[in-house]
């Protein structure tokens, strides 16, 4: 009989299916530390961390129209897919490296910006550590306004800010879950969710049918267009854990190819999903931008909010760890082995999430944000330009520990291929992207101010005014 990590690979390897044959060896000492810590394989194939469900609420095919949207979704799936394999080749290649000089990662988790700074340097890390960490950053105060935006349409009784303060608090606890070895049933239990929340939104919007003179403007403003773009780029902008999850894996020569399943699985949630709640409520979503608070509430509405708010709090962790680890690093205690103690030295990276989310409580707007300002370089420029500087050299080419893929086996074609992905992102990406989600984000402050109290909460009678008049028939 197979073991279960036997079994755990062949199922990875079936579904991968590289039709190859060929035997992934599980990379140096760390393959041990692996098995003794935990399976977790598993977890990359079925949940890669990052937000990528937030296209649900930002729903960003309102702002851009049907077809774009759903064209956008897609496309920035694939190119985020492309980007995710660059940086397992680079992963590879500098594991590879490094095991060669005889360096063992037994109790080192390696990170993007380590991986940056063995083939390029230390300015390139400088760059890799300044965005991933803001992008986590940012990733994590995004997690911890949508636990208090999706809570609210449940309990309104507390404002949203004072949401905010109990599921900083409740999200804090992360800082005792060591790595992603000790994320496994999280992983599951976050795919079930996220899974029934998403048809969720496509049946009970399906359901309820559209509203009364809806209607479906479309992209009619560059500013909302390119928006709604960024807000599409981050939803698959979940790289800046990628080599943090590819260290947990036995054999993350894998990882190339279950990210790409991943993101195909996605499709099957964010496009129904989407396309439903447009149809159904159209421009409104423009001023809402949590779908829950259109749908009326049901046991079936409440569950959905409740499954979300415990991915919030997976999603938070997930996207908090590499932040934890880089900490841990600075101050000399990664190799710690007390969770106690590590939990103690984490949790002074949760006081500025906690922070901004009550500053900044503008969920779709940050999301824009992050997408064009942070994602743009973090997700696609710089895995693009690393890709094509580590393999300049013939040299490198020679003795790559990954050469390219079947469908584009030119050195010089995976060189064109990453020139034009650098290119789009900085102009459409960053350029345009930037320009509109930056205007939107002043225009949120200017309408409801630092600190607001209830973002996008609807206007409750004060106590004594009279009832509105019942509608005539």
């Amino acid at each position: 009989m197979a073991t279960g990590e036997q079994a755990e690979d062949a199922i990875v390897a079936d579904v991968v299916g590289n039709g190859k044959g060929e035997e992934v060896r599980a990379m140096g000492d760390d393959a041990e530390q692996q098995r003794d810590g935990g399976k977790v394989s598993m977890k990359s194939l079925l949940w890669h961390g990052g937000s990528v469900w937030d296209a649900w609420f930002s729903c960003a095919s309102n702002q851009l129209g049907m077809l774009s949207g759903v064209l956008l979704q897609v496309w920035y799936g694939l190119m985020g897919s492309w980007t995710a394999y660059l940086i397992s080749v680079l992963y590879v290649e500098y594991r590879t490296r490094k095991e060669k000089e005889g360096v063992s990662f037994r109790n080192h988790v390696i990170q993007w910006f380590e991986v940056l700074d063995g083939l390029l340097g230390p300015y390139w890390k400088a760059a890799g550590l300044a965005f991933n960490c803001t992008f986590l950053l940012f990733g994590t105060v995004i997690q911890l306004i949508a636990c208090a935006s999706n809570i609210y349409y449940i309990n309104d009784r507390l404002d949203k800010r004072t949401w905010t303060y109990i599921f900083g608090a409740c999200c804090a606890t992360t800082v005792f879950i060591p790595s992603y070895h000790n994320y496994r049933v999280w992983s599951f239990l976050g795919l079930g969710m996220t899974t029934y929340t998403a048809w969720y939104l496509t049946i009970a919007a399906a359901v309820h049918g559209q509203v009364p003179g809806v209607t479906h403007s479309g992209p009619s403003k560059l500013v909302p267009y390119f928006t709604g773009a960024t807000n599409i780029l981050y939803t698959f902008g979940g790289h800046a854990i990628t080599v943090e999850i590819m260290h947990a894996m036995w054999k993350p020569r894998k990882f190339k190819y279950i990210y790409l399943l991943a993101t195909l699985y996605v499709f099957t949630l964010t496009l129904p999903s989407a396309a439903a709640m447009y149809w159904a409520f159209g421009d409104q979503l423009l001023t809402h931008s949590n779908a829950f608070s259109l749908l009326p509430r049901t046991p079936w509405r409440d569950a959905a909010v409740v499954l979300m708010l415990v991915h919030q709090f997976i999603t938070f962790g997930f996207a908090c760890t590499p932040l934890y680890f880089v900490w841990e690093k600075a101050v000399g205690m990664h190799v710690t082995r007390s969770v106690f103690l590590r939990a103690l030295v984490r949790l002074p990276i949760v006081v500025p999430v906690w922070f901004l989310a009550i500053i900044f409580p503008f969920f779709g707007p940050i999301n824009s944000a992050v997408g064009a300002l942070l994602v743009s370089f973090t997700v696609y420029v710089i895995p693009a330009l690393a890709h094509m500087l580590t393999y300049r050299s013939a040299s490198a080419r020679l003795n790559a520990a990954e050469k390219p893929p079947s469908f584009l086996p030119s050195w010089s074609g995976m060189f064109v291929l990453n020139a034009f992905v650098v290119a789009w992102m900085l102009v459409v990406g960053f350029g345009l992207g930037g320009w509109a989600s930056v205007t939107n984000f002043i225009k949120q402050i200017d309408t409801f101010g630092l600190f607001a109290k209830c973002y996008q909460c609807p206007t409750k009678p004060h106590p004594g005014s009279p009832l509105p008049a019942p509608p005539h028939h």
